[in-house]
């Protein structure tokens, strides 16, 4: 069996890769590694999760695990990913669990786990999980009587996460007519709130989840829908969320889509007029656009680039002191608030400097120029994603690519830490070229890792 964790926790197709019997397992292990050095006698972990079929499932498979070590659970019912690593450290719990699979389709569902801190697991934590489920390295003792741990319920969850993303800003939207699209995931329960009490007029679209619907066309995955209505019903500005709410795209007045890359430039170029953009820096993974690039050289903006996965933008960050960082995906962290990335969250941010500049999105969005850019997911083999990188085809074709582009554009080739997938990203100067060189490198990796 391979490695467990990848670059957002663990994610499968629910009952199939990701069992009842797995998720009891990685309850007791996580709470075992992580309570260690608690001094409470029985500590208390939080479960939310987003609005999948799945969840109450595996959620009751996670709480029979935590308890049966001695663990009370909190659950605290369906909430964005980022509300739990916030109610974490508002509870004073030892460690949080989200069980969501992002912006995966329903059959899919993963478990993501939170520090007190409200910081996700580093490598070094979920390798010691991994050896107890995987390699039977360390035994969990089992409680009995009255030493086995209790389920608790919290009724303000979704309240007290609404009153921190609103305290947030200081400006209000009396005015904005704004579109949220909630993917009908866990964005239901909270935005329409958030951006109504800050004074906006909302209009909700894929806000009525039923467990199966999550991210069906629709939410940051599936913008198109929400493109349209907001040009058509002539709104300020749409926003989309993914399934757990963790991710953020943004549509301007007509209709254009405004990914992770352009809410970053915007709001890191606010944040340097007002003296708040830590060490003048943005940080972003090597997927962003090259626009992206020349838009923080034009404006004096250090950015530097990190692996993909917005852990890693994380990593980045909290090492070297920086304060806003993100994904061309809608993963944008604000640490100053937030120690994960926060869709809603982004979205008070990217309003609260539309409001300011006075400004419509579009404009503010003009000063970034996007580079043509394709992107072709492949499907692959659970052994052809552990050959990639050693494949002499691949390579050749990847360096055949860029001697073509002959500087004038780029190539990345990696395999996703979530899905069965290989991605292949070409920028250039020629969309048509660009296109052609990318399905020529797609053929060679379907060919020989299917």
């Amino acid at each position: 069996m391979g490695r467990l964790f990848g670059t957002d926790g663990v994610r499968g197709i629910a009952n199939k890769d990701l069992t009842n019997e797995l998720a009891m397992q990685i309850g007791a292990a996580a709470a075992y590694v992580l309570l260690k050095e608690s001094k409470s006698a029985k500590a208390t972990v939080l479960i939310g999760k987003d609005t999948r079929a799945s969840g109450d499932m595996l959620e009751a498979a996670l709480t029979a695990g935590l308890c049966a070590v001695g663990c009370n659970v909190l659950s605290v019912g369906v909430v964005p990913t980022p509300a739990v690593a916030y109610l974490v450290g508002l509870y004073e719990c030892e460690a949080g669990i989200m069980i969501s699979a992002s912006h995966n389709p329903c059959e899919y569902n993963g478990i993501k786990i939170f520090q007190k801190t409200g910081y996700k697991l580093d490598d070094a934590i979920e390798d010691e999980i991994e050896n107890i489920i995987l390699d039977k390295a360390e035994t969990p003792e089992f409680k009995i009587g009255g030493e086995v741990g209790n389920r608790m319920y919290c009724k303000t969850a979704v309240s007290d996460y609404i009153q921190h993303i609103v305290s947030v800003t200081d400006v209000r939207f009396e005015g904005m007519r704004i579109a949220l699209d909630c993917a009908n995931g866990s964005a239901s329960v909270c935005a329409k709130e958030i951006f109504t009490s800050l004074g906006a007029k909302c209009i909700m679209l894929s806000d009525t989840p039923d467990g199966t619907n999550i991210n069906d066309h629709c939410g940051s995955t599936h913008p198109e829908e929400l493109m349209s209505f907001v040009k058509d019903a002539g709104l300020d500005l749409g926003l989309a969320f993914d399934g757990d709410a963790d991710r953020m795209l943004a549509v301007d007045e007509n209709g254009e889509l405004v990914d992770g890359d352009k809410v970053i430039a915007i709001c890191s170029k606010k944040m340097k007029a007002d003296g708040k953009l830590k060490k003048n820096t943005a940080v972003v993974t090597v997927m962003s656009n090259m626009g992206f690039f020349k838009f923080c050289e034009d404006n004096d903006i250090s950015c530097v680039k990190t692996a993909v996965g917005d852990r890693y933008v994380l990593e980045r960050m909290l090492a070297d002191g920086y304060n806003i960082g993100g994904e061309q995906s809608g993963h944008v962290i604000f640490l100053d608030y937030a120690t994960t990335g926060d869709g809603e969250l982004s979205g008070v941010k990217l309003i609260e400097t539309v409001v300011k500049s006075g400004k419509k999105l579009s404009e503010l969005a003009s000063d970034m120029t996007v580079y043509p850019q394709i992107l072709i997911n492949v499907e692959v083999s659970a052994e052809g994603k552990k050959k990639y990188n050693n494949d002499e085809y691949i390579i050749a074709a990847v360096q055949k690519a860029e001697m073509e582009l002959m500087g004038d554009g780029r190539v990345l080739v990696r395999v996703s830490g979530t899905e069965p997938l290989v991605r292949v990203m070409l920028e250039g100067k020629d969309i048509e070229h660009i296109k052609k060189l990318g399905e020529d490198i797609a053929r060679v990796v379907k060919e020989r890792l299917s």
